[in-house]
């Protein structure tokens, strides 16, 4: 059927195992601006946690809004608000299936970082993890937030970026994790100099790491 919001026609793909309500862990996993699910399918299999499951939304014309993320709030709209009602209604049907935030994670690289970081700091609402592999917040100004400072309640939250990136300004990197540390996140902050706009392999280990943090602490 399809809807006012481009991004809710498609419905998102599962990877891993298909038992979602008792996997320790259901990861959902946002792609960047010109991929497609298949990627993060990928990174995934790279991470190697067995028992997970993952659901991997699709980008309506793979892309979760048009402009850049540093450009301000209106230029990106309606695309922007269409985005994250799909990432609220996609964790909001996993919660009503039996997948709980307790037990959600949240995973996105670059447009889908930024969206999936967006999403977290303006609603407050604290899940299993996150990890935000190369982005930050949206608009073009540093902000503050109107949820409260122990919003999230020692959520573990791994963010992770190049210092050479052309997309991604570090600074920008730095004002999230300030934000995430603002609201009672537990922030993991790893910065390499990879000159490459891409997942590599030592990321990877960071994620694995912070799942097994995760899985640890249920």
């Amino acid at each position: 059927m399809m809807t006012s919001n481009p991004h809710l026609n498609t419905e998102p793909l599962q990877h891993g195992v298909d038992d979602l309500v008792h996997a320790p862990l259901v990861i959902y996993a946002v792609h960047g601006r010109g991929q497609q699910p298949q990627f993060m399918a990928e990174v995934a299999d790279r991470i190697g946690m067995n028992g997970a499951g993952y659901v991997l939304p699709r980008a309506e014309s793979a892309s979760w809004y048009p402009e850049s993320f540093l450009k301000p709030l209106a230029e990106n709209e309606p695309s922007l608000s269409h985005a994250l009602d799909a990432v609220d209604t996609h964790l909001s049907r996993l919660a009503a299936q039996g997948v709980p935030p307790e037990r959600t994670v949240l995973l996105g690289f670059s447009q889908g970082a930024c969206l999936l970081a967006e999403y977290l700091l303006r609603s407050g609402r604290c899940y299993a993890g996150a990890a935000l592999l190369t982005g930050g917040y949206l608009g073009p100004d540093e902000k503050s937030w109107a949820t409260g400072p122990g919003a999230f309640d020692g959520m573990p939250v791994l963010l992770t970026t190049s210092a050479r990136d052309t997309w991604v300004p570090l600074a920008r990197v730095h004002a999230t994790t300030e934000s995430f540390v603002e609201l009672g996140a537990s922030v993991r902050l790893h910065v390499d100099d990879d000159p490459e706009h891409h997942i590599n392999d030592d990321v990877v280990s960071h994620i694995r790491r912070l799942f097994d943090t995760i899985t640890t602490r249920r």
